[in-house]
Formats: C-alpha cells, sequence, structure tokens
C-alpha cells in the first residue's frame, strides 16, 4: 500500500496525525499513512495549520500550496501539495524512512 500518489503535478498523500505531542516530528508508516506527531491541538484547525507547514517545509514549498482535501476533523487525512517537484517528493521519502512508500511514482 502506498502513502501517496499523483494527480496531475499535485502530489496526494495519506497522513495520520497525532495531536499534542512534544514535539513536531514526521515519524513514519503507520497503517498505510504517514504518521506525523505535532503539537498544536486539535482546536479551531490548529492542529491542521501546523500539519500544512510541517509539509511545506518538509518539501521545501509554499505553506499555500498545501491544503487539506478530506479529513479535516479527523486524526486520519488526505493532504494535497501543489505542483511540488517530484524528486523534492523522492528525498521526503528518503529523508523520512519512507523508501518507496512515498508515491513516487504511482497515479491516482
Amino acid at each position: 500500500m502506498t502513502t501517496g500518489c499523483w494527480r496531475g503535478e499535485d502530489w496526494l498523500l495519506d497522513v495520520r496525525v497525532q495531536p499534542r505531542s512534544s514535539r513536531e516530528k514526521i515519524i513514519g508508516i503507520q497503517g498505510g499513512r504517514v504518521k506525523i506527531a505535532l503539537t498544536s491541538p486539535p482546536v479551531e484547525g490548529a492542529a491542521n495549520r501546523a500539519l500544512c507547514q510541517l509539509i511545506a517545509k518538509a518539501l521545501g514549498v509554499a505553506k499555500g500550496r498545501v491544503t487539506i482535501v478530506k479529513g479535516e476533523k479527523s486524526r486520519e487525512k488526505r493532504v494535497c501539495v501543489q505542483g511540488v517537484d517530484r524528486e523534492m517528493v523522492r528525498q521526503f521519502g528518503l529523508n523520512h524512512g519512507l523508501e518507496n512508500k512515498a508515491g513516487t511514482g504511482t497515479d491516482c
């Protein structure tokens, strides 16, 4: 099972968020999703904003290019990164121990 896929030039990433953690970190794969720890609480969209910022920083894109397309009120989400370079996605996977599971070659 992959954790992400491509739709045109956009990368869709399936994540599981752990809010109110002691630090922000991309943990690894859990249940076919990228597990991400966030310090923000799941109140008034704070954790969603922190998630988008963390993914944007990890991929080297503007935070406005990262949006949650599914699961805004759930721990399990689908995030869309618009116009990201496929090489950046590959590096993201390697840097966070995701290897080929980051969806570097599959289409949705």
